[in-house]
């Protein structure tokens, strides 16, 4: 007798779409966030193949920082377009202007997007968030729930979580409860770029090595531009690099490389042995638990 087995990479793609339909099956005002970093576009691009040939049921939502990339502003829209979705964006410097948050010292607006998303999440009434999260990325996503239980606040306990036994999900809520979703919560770094390259799948440019204009600060290459301008007595230089990770441009750096293709991606992926975020977020080294309290307070 045959049988038939999916490899790894269509294993997690099925798991994947599965948690997609359990949350618009259980749930009543799903949203999906997108950032147009390289999670989140697998993690639409899986959306689509979950309800195909309709429509991706529910809108997306961008959490504005006023602090990204051009080239993930213009690659969210277009495919918003594209695809005819729902957009919401929250931002983040609107929230500045009318009081709700205030810039904090270090220019890092990571802590300020939390009430901004709650704010928007309880706007629009949306239950339930999609969240590109992956449990290789850091330690405090490694031990937060595929469902995760938020409660009328917004934050989360990672003492009080639910069992999912058997990939059996739980989004019973109460009123003002919600919880947020994580699809890809069981894929790899390089599970994302084999995906991408399977599918065939359109990225913004950043992420393909090219030669850049950089600063060294703190010992990571920051791009020259409006965001990050040369300090005084700070030389830049060129260098052939990329971006493993988009997230303000002010805070993400990028790493030195010559993969300008998909496939050297993947090729230099599997060799590296630190994280991304561990590699080019600056915002992660403000402390040894900088994520995790930002996910109490309500972060995605």
């Amino acid at each position: 007798m045959s049988t038939h087995s999916l490899s790894q990479l269509r294993s997690l793609e099925a798991e994947s779409i599965h948690i997609f339909r359990e949350v618009a099956a259980e749930m009543q005002r799903p949203c999906l966030l997108f950032s147009g970093g390289k999670d989140s576009i697998v993690m639409l691009h899986i959306a689509r193949k979950a309800f195909a040939p309709a429509r991706i049921p529910f809108p997306v939502m961008h959490v504005d920082t006023g602090l990204n990339f051009p080239e993930i502003l213009a690659y969210r829209d277009r495919w918003i377009e594209k695809l005819g979705l729902t957009l919401v964006v929250a931002s983040v410097p609107d929230a500045i202007r009318r009081g709700l948050v205030r810039e904090e010292p270090n220019g890092s607006r990571n802590r300020i997007q939390t009430p901004v998303l709650l704010e928007a999440a309880e706007k629009h009434k949306f239950d339930a968030l999609f969240g590109g999260g992956r449990r290789d990325e850091e330690k405090a996503r490694a031990k937060e729930r595929v469902f995760s239980f938020r409660d009328e606040f917004g934050q989360w306990d990672p003492k009080n979580q639910r069992p999912e036994l058997w990939n059996l999900y739980n989004g019973r809520v109460h009123q003002e409860q919600s919880i947020r979703v994580f699809p890809l919560s069981n894929w790899t770094e390089l599970d994302i770029w084999t995906y991408i390259r399977e599918e065939g799948i359109e990225i913004p440019e950043l992420y393909l090595a090219k030669e850049r204009e950089v600063g060294e600060r703190d010992g990571m290459l920051y791009a020259v531009n409006e965001f990050t301008p040369l300090r005084e007595g700070q030389v830049a230089r060129r260098v052939m690099c990329r971006y493993r990770t988009v997230g303000d441009a002010n805070l993400t750096a990028a790493v030195e490389s010559d993969a300008d293709t998909i496939d050297k991606i993947v090729e230099e992926i599997s060799t590296v042995r630190i994280t991304e975020r561990g590699a080019t977020r600056g915002d992660d080294k403000t402390s040894e638990t900088s994520m995790e309290d930002r996910k109490k307070e309500g972060y995605f």
